[in-house]
C-alpha cells in the first residue's frame, strides 16, 4: 500500500520530516518494484537515512521543495525484481569495494575501504533478508554469512 506524508508506517513517525519524506518516496518506489511493505519500510527508512546524512545542504533544500509524495505518485519499475531475492556481493572492482547484488549490472555502493563495504553489505543483505558473500580481491570467495534482521 502507497503512503504520503500524512498515512505512513508507524516506524516513521519519528523520523525528521525530511527524512520521512524520502522515505515514503522511496519505499513508494520500492512497492512498485514488487517488495512486500515489510520489507520496503526498513530498506527505504535505511536508505533515506544515509542519503540526508551524505546529501549537500543545497540537496536537501532541493528536495524539501520538491512535491511531498503521494499514494497516486507513478513510479517507472527501473528496477529487476530478481534482485529483490538476490545476494549481497562485496567485490574489489577498479581499484574500490563495491557492493553489488548478486546478478546486477551496477554497484549500489562504492568504498575505499573493505570494512565499509562489508558493513553496508550486511545492511543491505539484513533488509533484504539475504546472503552476504564477502570476495577478496583475486576474487575467490571468502566468507558468506547470513547477517540477522534487527527488529
Amino acid at each position: 500500500m502507497p503512503w504520503d506524508m500524512k498515512d505512513y508506517p508507524s516506524s516513521m513517525k519519528n523520523l525528521q520530516k525530511l527524512v520521512r519524506k524520502k522515505a515514503i518516496d522511496i519505499a513508494n518506489a520500492l512497492l512498485a518494484e514488487g517488495y512486500e511493505d515489510d520489507r520496503a519500510i526498513p530498506i527505504a527508512t535505511s536508505q533515506a537515512e544515509k542519503w540526508f546524512k551524505e546529501a549537500s545542504p543545497t540537496e536537501k533544500r532541493a528536495f524539501e521543495k520538491e512535491a511531498a509524495p503521494t499514494k497516486q505518485d507513478h513510479h517507472h519499475r527501473r528496477g529487476n525484481p530478481e534482485l529483490i531475492e538476490a545476494d549481497e556481493e562485496v567485490r574489489h572492482q577498479d581499484q574500490e569495494w563495491i557492493v553489488i547484488a548478486d546478478g546486477a549490472e551496477k554497484a549500489s555502493d562504492q568504498f575505499k575501504r573493505k570494512t565499509d563495504a562489508v558493513k553496508r553489505g550486511r545492511e543491505i543483505a539484513a533488509n533484504k533478508e539475504s546472503k552476504l558473500k564477502i570476495y577478496g580481491k583475486n576474487g575467490e570467495l571468502q566468507k558468506e554469512i547470513q547477517p540477522r534482521v534487527e527488529e
